[in-house]
């Protein structure tokens, strides 16, 4: 199994069992061993899954302001403990390929493969509920036939997503290409460089 088929098969496992309830308070119950990357593999999702609900609520027409300030800080958290975690998987991947010899001409890449995985992540997400679209019997055809469409495209993407990744990982492994992370530098939650928070008038 590739790194990415183990990926997407924890991601489809987590949406269907965040689905059970389909609740945003649902306690996560992960069947991971804490220490491994299947566990943090499925935390980033569940996260995800969690946050995408979160961002169907917060766009109700009729919804209360007070209730709507409430999960846009909750989106907020939320989008933290997702940039964390990236940071962690990356850290997974570091590890693993530390003692690997980078070869003289081997290359950066344009983002680390955390990030690119935290978009297969969105993309499984995604996929799952365009087909909820394409199978919805209160719909129009034409709208299901678009919606179907659009699945055709995310399915093709979520291929090449998952075949760029494992390449990814392939040349790094072979010292063809090299990580380097750089920790996301958030300022607006930072009471120290948000103006807001630490009073700069």
């Amino acid at each position: 199994m590739t790194f990415t088929e183990q990926c997407n098969q924890i991601f489809n496992q987590v949406i269907r069992d965040y689905h059970i309830k389909n609740d945003v308070d649902t306690p996560i119950s992960n069947p991971y061993d804490r220490d491994s990357i299947d566990n943090r593999l499925y935390l980033k999702c569940w996260i995800d899954t969690v946050q995408w609900h979160l961002e169907d609520l917060i766009r109700d027409p009729h919804i209360d302001p007070v209730e709507a300030l409430a999960l846009k800080r909750r989106i907020d958290r939320s989008n933290q403990d997702r940039t964390d975690l990236v940071e962690q998987i990356d850290s997974f991947f570091r590890q693993k390929y530390s003692e690997v010899s980078i070869l003289p001409d081997a290359r950066i890449n344009t983002e680390s493969p955390a990030w690119a995985i935290d978009r297969l992540s969105i993309l499984a997400l995604k996929i799952y509920h365009m087909n909820e679209q394409v199978e919805r019997k209160d719909a129009s055809e034409e709208h299901r036939e678009k919606c179907q469409n659009k699945l055709n495209v995310l399915l093709e993407q979520q291929v090449d997503l998952s075949t760029a990744i494992d390449q990814l990982l392939e040349d790094i492994e072979a010292g063809r290409k090299y990580m380097k992370v750089y920790r996301q530098m958030k300022m607006y939650n930072d009471p120290s460089t948000n103006p807001i928070l630490y009073g700069k008038k």
